[in-house]
């Protein structure tokens, strides 16, 4: 990160930031779509209720909008997860490289790469469906004031559901967590990503896990150590513009004086993205290299490669 930081946050800053721009532009059209029935809704008072002909509008922009953003983080974060390898294929070599040539070999791969992230978060959708179950039955819950035996059943099957199938969804994500350095590296598909994942954390899966585990988690202290000053300094700007405000203010002008606090957030956001993103992808691309390196004598090669001056061009 060190030595290469300026081709891996470039691609960051590129890529998330280029989503951010795409989410932007799809909520400005889709306000300019459904500003009408949206100022309507907002202008209703508490005894009336809005109209159908006013709420479908609104449902259909906010499901685009959320489709738009999907697809834009997913690809976003797919980039990042196919830029690092890409960094890493000159880094273990210690071989200087280009933004150029680090973007054109990472977005290659960009299919194969959202391939094996797609099939690797499948892992996690049954326990995450059981949390939802559960979640849902208890707002239901505490909303009704029903204490029935259907609400606690459903409770219970949620909870013990996922604290049961857990275990299984990490464990193969620790056995699938190579997958998107192989897929760059040696140029697999999805599924013998997965395979070449799967072949290669054999033997060694507590010490991946416990490595990723701290990676994540010095990942996560740093987004928030990065996000907590953002936050401060835009604190300033929203005091200030709300106190500007009358007894009466109307949603437009609320947006417009928390604009500074919103900027500050988002930005402290992008940047903690930016390491988030890449710190555990470095480890778990190093890992991959570790693995082959003990397992498939890979050491002497990588050597012999790093002797060899680098060929730029076609």
């Amino acid at each position: 990160m060190g030595r290469y930081w300026k081709q891996l946050f470039g691609v960051g800053a590129a890529v998330y930031g280029g989503a951010l721009v795409v989410v932007g532009a799809a909520v400005a059209i889709a306000y300019s779509a459904v500003s009408d029935p949206l100022h309507r809704v907002i202008e209703l008072s508490s005894e009336e209720s809005p109209r159908t002909e006013d709420i479908v509008p609104l449902v259909i922009a906010f499901g685009a909008v959320w489709l738009v953003a999907i697809l834009a983080l997913m690809t976003a974060t797919a980039m990042m997860y196919a830029t690092v390898p890409a960094v890493l294929q000159d880094a273990v070599l210690g071989r200087p490289t280009t933004f150029g040539t680090i973007w054109r070999r990472a977005w290659a791969r960009v299919p194969a790469v959202i391939g094996t992230v797609l099939l690797t978060s499948l892992v996690a959708v049954i326990p995450m469906v059981l949390m939802m179950v559960a979640f849902i039955a208890m707002m239901i819950t505490f909303i009704t004031l029903d204490s029935g035996s259907g609400s606690g059943v459903a409770i219970a099957l949620g909870i013990l559901g996922a604290l049961a199938t857990a275990p299984l969804a990490i464990w193969l994500w620790v056995k699938f967590s190579l997958a998107p350095a192989a897929a760059v590296f040696e140029g697999q598909r999805p599924i013998a990503a997965l395979r070449r994942s799967s072949q290669l954390v054999r033997g060694d899966w507590w010490r991946i896990f416990g490595i990723s585990l701290l990676a994540m988690l010095m990942a996560a202290v740093a987004s928030y150590i990065i996000q907590l000053p953002f936050s401060i300094l835009g604190m300033f700007p929203g005091v200030i513009g709300m106190e500007s405000l009358g007894s009466d203010p109307n949603a437009a002008a609320v947006v417009v004086a928390m604009s500074g606090y919103l900027v500050a957030t988002l930005l402290g956001q992008l940047v903690s993205q930016l390491v988030s993103a890449t710190f555990p992808q470095l480890v778990t691309g190093l890992l991959y290299v570790d693995r082959r390196m003990r397992s498939e004598n890979l050491g002497p090669v990588l050597a012999e490669a790093a002797a060899v001056p680098p060929q730029f061009g076609p």
